[in-house]
């Protein structure tokens, strides 16, 4: 984030997170990418004994207490080490925990947010199935009564951190005839009998965050479980579809924000016809349109941060930024990302450098947490709704009369 918009506090914030980033050993990043790493529980755990997780949370549960805002400092150092890293610090800790803190019973925040927040158990969100992914309505995994209890039977995929979860978030079909909002809850699940899951997935990037399948086979799971009470699921989903794009936004920033450090580094040395390469426009441009690209992106994560920490804003506009945010940064990203690459030319394409590694990396943040496309379904629906409804109602000039033949209506042809 912009260091001339932090306090004192934020800036002593984002220097405890730089810290825990130095302390990110090499070895863990090459084993994860190399997939001799499934997960990284040390990392977790050095994340609790920081108390860097749940930056958002009360301070009562382990977490700090602060807002969108710091959470989005901490993020951008966190995406700094490892886009995998960032991934499973954000799943557990920003999407789950806040999920049981705002829905679950207190036994639920005392069984896995607090011990959670220290880094001691890890818990993983089960959304996407085999059927579906952006269709969440379409999910086939089943919840049947059985006396207090309810039994879970289907499967959910590309689970980040299904290999070290402790806990599953799960959405399941309670209702099969009900209302397509009124037909799901979610479940924590705790990792028990016929809870199996499967490391099975040659990842193109993000590797090493356990990312897998996980099946549920007549898996008993007590009632007091389901957070927001039984058909309650829907509720849980939106609200966490913020922590789940909005963070990923943030911390996408980090994650490519090393490529512009190394192109900046490499191109300011390597020499061609006698002079940095920094020097010629073609090579030079694609690192300033970089910085711009991601100066850009911090702005639009700030001001979205800010909207929902006010807690004024209409929900529907706060769907709005926040799809905003994550499908500008990511798209941003990847072209950051290969255009750096570019930059740097053959080089970057080796594992010399890690270019490659960020290249393949971002790639993923245009695809998880809903699609880019879905992003902007949202963004089309918000903006309509919000501009009859409000925009379109305030007492601002109407320009569409300032044209020179404005008053000729029969030449504004609707039907």
């Amino acid at each position: 984030m912009f260091d001339f918009t932090m306090t004192p506090e934020q800036k002593k914030l984002r220097d405890e997170a730089r810290d825990f980033t130095r302390w990110v050993p090499k070895e863990m990043i090459l084993a994860m990418d190399a997939e001799q790493i499934q997960f990284p529980h040390e990392y977790l755990r050095e994340a609790g004994r920081r108390n860097l997780l749940g930056i958002r949370l009360p301070k009562e549960y382990g977490g700090r207490g602060l807002t969108w805002v710091d959470d989005s400092i901490v993020a951008e150092e966190i995406g700094v080490a490892s886009y995998s890293l960032a991934c499973l610090w954000g799943v557990g800790a920003d999407i789950v925990c806040e999920a049981i803190m705002l829905f679950g019973t207190e036994e639920l925040k005392q069984e896995v947010v607090v011990p959670l927040l220290r880094g001691e158990v890890y818990a993983a969100e089960g959304l996407t199935e085999p059927r579906g992914g952006s269709d969440f309505f379409g999910a086939t995994t089943v919840a049947k009564k059985d006396g207090d209890d309810w039994i879970i039977n289907g499967q959910k995929r590309f689970i980040v951190g299904a290999e070290g979860a402790d806990w599953f978030l799960v959405y399941a079909v309670t209702d099969p005839a009900g209302p397509p909002h009124r037909r799901m809850t979610a479940f924590m699940v705790p990792r028990t009998a016929g809870v199996e899951s499967k490391y099975i997935y040659g990842l193109m990037g993000v590797r090493g965050g356990g990312a897998g399948r996980v099946i549920f086979n007549d898996v008993r799971v007590p009632e007091r479980y389901a957070l927001n009470g039984i058909n309650g699921g829907f509720d849980v989903f939106v609200r966490m579809m913020i922590p789940e794009r909005l963070g990923t936004a943030a911390m996408t920033i980090g994650s490519v924000r090393p490529a512009i450090e190394i192109a900046t580094r490499y191109t300011s040395r390597r020499k061609a016809f006698g002079q940095p390469i920094k020097n010629y426009q073609a090579v030079g441009f694609k690192v300033a349109d970089c910085v711009l690209a991601l100066d850009a992106a911090r702005s639009m994560v700030y001001t979205t941060c800010l909207a929902v920490d006010s807690g004024s804003v209409h929900p529907g506009r706060v769907r709005r930024m926040v799809s905003q945010s994550k499908k500008f940064v990511t798209e941003a990203a990847w072209d950051i990302a290969n255009n750096c690459m570019q930059a740097v030319g053959g080089i970057g394409y080796t594992n010399i450098f890690p270019l490659e590694r960020i290249v393949r990396d971002i790639r993923l943040s245009m695809i998880w947490v809903g699609t880019n496309e879905i992003m902007e379904m949202i963004i089309q629906n918000e903006w309509y709704k919000e501009y009859e409804k409000v925009l379109s109602k305030e007492p601002v000039r109407d320009v569409e009369d300032d044209a020179a033949n404005a008053t000729q209506s029969d030449e504004k042809v609707y039907e």
